[in-house]
């Protein structure tokens, strides 16, 4: 902040940022985003989730924002299918039993398959539609609930119900929509008194998607029969009713840690960057402004 208003990136047109850079950073809030250089044209963002970006405030800038929402489709999908399997079998007590000498260990129990459980998509977009693709194979009936129901061709043969029907009717819901003021906490307590008994919830998106006490109560009285989580309301703090729960299979945000995936999302924050100078435009700016005139 003190260096942009020294001046120190005086003509600066375009510029790169991630979630990793946030620690650096801070926030593009409105606060930091109001100290940038008047130059600035242009933040190539790498990762699909951008809300540790003031959208709103970059365009009251004249600012344009692109982030990567195709490059990590493959990957996060990946991630979530493996998290609902094992969350389905709840295999956190025996992977930590095996990996302590105990063998299966002292709670071993039975698991459920995934063939013919509903899966609930929450999100279909591209990491959303890529899941329910694959949990076609696993033989899984497919519905999903976004603002708008999608061209027929592009549901992968999925239901589109309310969000009402959603939380009521889903085996398995998969959270993959994006974090803004209308969708932190949109799975909380009412929302998991709404579902089924026995539920199983996944979450590769983002972490304050669900109000993570209400989701410990859930899980502490049977409603929620697993979780499979790879973000968190608090990262990197984890609450500890999560950690010490053998019903939840826990990644430390790793979804989209690939080699291959990498190289793809910083190929276009790169041909992003690059448009920006040579064209003045993005390739894939974030929805907010897809219509904007900067």
């Amino acid at each position: 902040m003190s260096r942009c208003k020294a001046g120190d990136f005086d003509g600066v047109h375009a510029l790169y940022r991630s979630n990793d850079s946030t620690k650096v950073t801070g926030p593009f809030d409105a606060t930091l985003v109001s100290a940038l250089p008047a130059s600035l044209k242009f933040i190539a963002h790498n990762g699909a989730g951008y809300d540790n970006v003031d959208v709103g405030a970059c365009t009251g800038r004249g600012i344009a924002v692109s982030n990567t929402p195709t490059a990590v489709n493959d990957a996060t999908a990946d991630i979530a299918i493996f998290l609902m399997l094992g969350a389905l079998r709840r295999i956190t007590g025996p992977l930590l039993s095996v990996q302590h000498g105990a063998f299966r260990g002292p709670r071993y129990q039975l698991g459920h398959d995934p063939r013919g459980k509903t899966l609930g998509v929450l999100g279909m977009g591209g990491i959303g539609r890529n899941m329910a693709g694959k949990a076609k194979a696993f033989g899984m009936v497919l519905q999903y609930h976004n603002r708008r129901r999608l061209p027929v061709d592009e549901e992968e043969g999925a239901k589109y119900v309310s969000f009402e029907e959603l939380l009521k009717t889903s085996d398995v819901l998969s959270l993959n929509l994006g974090l803004s003021a209308q969708t932190r906490h949109i799975i909380g307590e009412r929302e998991f008194a709404m579902m089924k008994e026995g539920v199983v919830v996944i979450n590769t998106a983002r972490g304050p998607l669900i109000d993570e006490n209400a989701l410990v109560q859930a899980l502490k009285e049977d409603k929620v029969w697993a979780a499979g989580l790879d973000v968190f309301e608090e990262e990197p703090k984890i609450h500890p009713g999560l950690l010490d729960n053998e019903k939840v299979f826990l990644l430390p945000h790793v979804g989209t840690s690939t080699f291959e995936t990498q190289r793809e999302m910083e190929l276009l924050v790169l041909e992003n960057l690059k448009l920006g100078l040579t064209e003045g435009r993005l390739k894939t700016p974030v929805p907010e402004q897809k219509d904007a005139k900067l």
